[in-house]
């Protein structure tokens, strides 16, 4: 007799032992929290995200305290009208006694009216590391809104990097709530359709709460290994409640296939455990390897998303072969009630439905026609992605939900003389400092009516360490950091002005820094870490599939379709973000651009997610092949048969999703719209059309070189105690 699965043996112990199981799930999601909790959450920095050159200029000039110090601007208009000079000044000596009179301000300057007289700005300096200004930022917003109360009739508004950090985390925050309160009910009434009952119904959700709350513990730990950017939280929302529910729905809809069929309720989860929790298993380490690809990219923003959505799947994973079993032990017969009417009928139908079979009467039966109408159409629609414009997140791509923002703008309207600023970081030996100081001087004499940067005047803004040992000069440039000329102004500077006069100093080492340079870097570094991470996905994806199924023709078939799948993904993300296709219904405004990490990030989960479908539809495919039919058959009754459960997958997967695509935060936007759209192909055209099409045409050839693609190979018989994996 064949020896069990680990998968099977979990699940007949918890089923056993319902309680015992329970309370231990219990105990390890309450210890998640209580450690994570008092532990708290190592949040990324700017620091953290910088790559390369820029990064180490950011790196070496905040080690030695030259990095400049935050600043915040209260900005004071008219609301209607001229703007009241009187009442302006009044207003702005109030601003700068109330900021004068906090620990959090060190100094505060003289109030600087616009060139058109409409405005003036009061700049005031923060005190303590500006990479954490957004955390102490507090007191002055309380402070500027006080001098709004007692002036009605103008704006004083305040804006800086600290408050608009500070607002767009409370956006966050906000939106994940909002995201919550629309996606739990829409995937409980999925559910509930699904299984037309609601006890059955509830335990998919229940288990991707408490796998949530689990994971956000952990991730609060594993934090001070890997620092967290600040929508990590947001993936670990995202992605629980897409593969907790998932992963259930998998395991309750097979054990209720089994119980349908005559087995006996243990008997029903042990098959259940064999077959879906298998494949389970299997899904849930395809997404963990195709996100530890992120790794390889080197930056901060990847690494902190891939560790908290490999957390949650794992979690999710693990609650699903464990914890589950034990509930459905303990409900027995009991999970399907109470019975919803009408609903109730339907799902418990023991005929095929008709459907399906319709669907996919096409590949089945014209399988080169189909397959060559529906790859044509999915590179069609992938062709916009080779026209992808990538760019980091900047200023004009956050909502102007963000009230700091939105003074940010009339800042900007006011001063437009705002620009991005270049920093030349030195770092010598004490006794070369002079030397390096000259070396700046001459740098910034030589830019001076440069068209390429703004005149500073005779002084340069030159900032010295107090060891000596490091400066760092800034210098401006009058256009966007994403621009062709700010761009141009990095090049000039690294190839040219900075080695011909600080590379000259003796034993220097030198950096060109700031948010220009930053752009040029990340954009460098994803190009260089691409092949890596797509490389890497590919490969282990690959052989896991083929020592799963044990065939190379699977894995290879699973590789393309999966790729046909993700590049259409993206040239609908082109169409829709870049080309301005779903503007309004989307609420956002067009860039012309993608966030720039969002691609490769996409690469990675679409690859991951797509592995789930494909698992689990093959294993069914295989488990009907293994039984002796014909590979046409088995590729009809493998997908029509398990249609079901992943057709309420892949929608539970897109409504969680496209309630991501309603947030307002354009990166949250874009992964959300991405990852709905890309589930759609997948389970609409690559599952139901492209795979079914292609798996009849190979016939046997798609389990070489395994027993089932020879001509005589005589059907794989299975023991009560080996179960088929699907």
């Amino acid at each position: 007799m064949s020896r069990r699965s680990v998968t099977v043996r979990v699940a007949r112990w918890s089923a056993g032992h319902p309680w015992r199981a329970i309370g231990l799930w219990i105990v390890f999601v309450v210890a998640c929290v209580v450690i994570g909790g008092a532990l708290g959450t190592n949040k990324a920095t700017d620091l953290d995200q910088a790559a390369r050159e820029a990064g180490t200029a950011g790196r070496v000039a905040h080690a030695h305290g030259v990095t400049p110090p935050a600043v915040e601007n209260v900005l004071i208009t008219s609301r209607s009208g001229p703007l009241p000079k009187a009442e302006a000044h009044a207003a702005a000596a109030e601003v700068t006694a109330a900021l004068r009179g906090i620990p959090q301000v060190t100094k505060v300057g003289a109030a600087i009216p616009s060139k058109d007289g409409a405005a003036l700005m009061v700049p005031a300096t923060m005190a303590g590391d500006p990479l954490t200004a957004k955390e102490r930022v507090k007191p002055l917003l309380d402070r500027t809104a006080d001098v709004q109360k007692r002036h009605p009739g103008l704006r004083v508004e305040q804006t800086g990097g600290a408050s608009i950090g500070k607002d767009m985390s409370e956006l966050i925050q906000k939106d994940l709530v909002r995201a919550d309160g629309i996606g739990l009910p829409v995937t409980l009434l999925i559910l509930i359709v699904a299984f037309g009952a609601l006890i059955a119904a509830g335990v998919p959700v229940l288990l991707a709460i408490t796998a949530i709350v689990g994971a956000t513990g952990l991730t609060m730990l594993v934090s001070h290994l890997v620092p967290m950017y600040d929508t990590a939280s947001s993936m670990t929302m995202l992605m629980g409640m897409a593969v907790g529910v998932d992963y259930s729905l998998f395991y309750l809809r097979r054990e209720r296939e089994e119980r349908m069929r005559g087995r006996g309720h243990l008997d029903a989860i042990e098959i259940a455990a064999a077959t879906s929790g298998h494949a389970v298993v299997v899904s849930g380490v395809a997404v963990i390897v195709a996100m530890a690809g992120l790794f390889l990219t080197g930056n901060v923003i990847f690494t902190s998303l891939a560790t908290a959505a490999i957390v949650v799947v794992a979690v999710a994973m693990l609650g699903s072969v464990t914890v589950l079993p034990a509930v459905l032990g303990k409900l027995g017969p009991r999970v399907d009630r109470p019975r919803v009417p009408v609903l109730w009928r339907l799902t418990m139908t023991r005929e095929n439905p008709r459907l399906w079979p319709a669907l996919l009467r096409p590949a089945v039966r014209h399988p080169v026609i189909t397959l060559v109408l529906a790859v044509a159409a999915l590179l069609a629609l992938a062709v916009p992605a080779l026209d992808m414009n990538l760019r980091p997140t900047t200023t004009d791509q956050l909502p102007r939900a963000i009230p700091a923002l939105r003074v940010y703008d009339r800042l900007v309207a006011a001063f437009p003389d705002q620009s991005t600023e270049h920093q030349i970081v030195v770092r010598t030996a004490p006794d070369q400092a002079p030397a390096a100081r000259t070396a700046l001087t001459d740098l910034a004499a030589r830019v001076d009516g440069d068209r390429l940067f703004v005149a500073r005047g005779p002084r340069p803004d030159l900032r010295s360490s107090a060891d000596g040992r490091v400066q760092m000069l800034t210098l401006a440039t009058p256009y966007g950091m994403n621009s062709s000329q700010a761009r141009a102004a990095v090049a000039e500077l690294r190839d040219d002005l900075v080695p011909a006069t600080v590379g000259k100093v003796a034993g220097a080492g030198h950096w060109v820094g700031g948010d220009a340079a930053a752009s040029v870097d990340f954009g460098d570094q994803m190009s260089d870490r691409m092949p890596l991470v797509v490389g890497f996905v590919l490969g282990l994806s690959f052989l896991m599939t083929a020592v799963m199924f044990r065939s190379v023709v699977v894995a290879l078939t699973a590789i393309v379709v999966n790729l046909l799948s993700v590049g259409a993904s993206f040239g609908a993300l082109v169409l829709i973000f870049q080309h301005t296709w779903l503007e309004g219904p989307l609420g956002f405004r067009s860039t012309g651009a993608i966030v720039a990490w969002i691609p490769l990030f996409l690469f990675a989960v679409l690859f991951g997610l797509s592995m789930d479908y494909h698992v689990f539809l093959v294993s069914r495919i295989r488990e009907a092949a293994r039984s002796g039919m014909p590979t046409r058959r088995a590729v009809a009754e493998g997908i029509a048969g398990s249609a079901g459960t992943v057709t309420s997958a892949a929608v539970i997967m897109i409504s969680v999703f496209a309630v991501f695509g309603a947030l307002r935060l354009m990166d949250m936007k874009e992964m959300g719209v991405g990852l709905a759209v890309a589930v759609l192909i997948d389970a609409v055209v690559i599952r139901t059309v492209v795979l079914p099409a292609l798996m009849v045409l190979l016939g046997r050839a798609n389990w070489w070189p395994g027993p089932l693609s020879r001509k005589n190979a005589a059907p794989e018989h299975r023991t009560s105690r080996r179960m088929p994996v699907g």
